[in-house]
């Protein structure tokens, strides 16, 4: 084989491997049957969470996720994929689980989530979970909440004395 396809394909390996390094959540999906127009609105919904969403072929995918540890992955490598990295862990799960209720011929097959490769099943209950702010809030409000009753019990003694 000619030297320059070689080191093209060593190449497109090292991208995978660096997106897969790199990002927090990498979604394996098949969209075999989707319409253009369709591939383009998830494109346009996954770029407004900075998520990349690229066709790469099965075989990169399989040598880069081997080369990470990520050997489980290559059961979800057959077909036609996708792949969509995202520096948020759920981001990536949660748009494409919405999508794939609204378009039936996009499916989940798999991915990695913070270094853990993860089967479809498992994308979908991560796909449940808040995304960053939601969790931020939630906190917040787990803070918040004895703070807030302490305040109000002061409140009620302080008015029952004054009468």
């Amino acid at each position: 084989m000619n030297q320059s396809i070689l080191d093209s394909k060593k190449a497109m390996v090292i991208e995978v491997t660096e997106k897969l390094k790199a990002s927090k959540s990498a979604v394996v999906v098949e969209y075999r049957g989707l319409t253009v127009k369709e591939v383009t609105d998830l494109r346009r919904e996954l770029r407004k969470e900075e998520i990349e969403f690229k066709v790469y072929k099965n075989s990169f995918v399989s040598r880069a996720a081997s080369d990470l540890g990520y050997d489980a992955l290559t059961s979800s490598l057959s077909g036609p994929n996708a792949i969509a990295f995202g520096g948020d862990a759920v981001a990536p799960s949660r748009i494409l689980a919405k999508f794939a209720k609204k378009h039936k011929k996009l499916v989940l097959k798999g991915g990695v989530v913070e270094g853990t490769v993860c089967n479809a099943e498992m994308i979908t209950e991560v796909a449940a979970l808040p995304g960053r702010d939601g969790m931020y809030s939630q906190i917040l409000g787990m803070l918040q909440s004895p703070v807030r009753k302490f305040a109000y019990a002061i409140s009620q003694v302080a008015e029952n004395k004054s009468v």
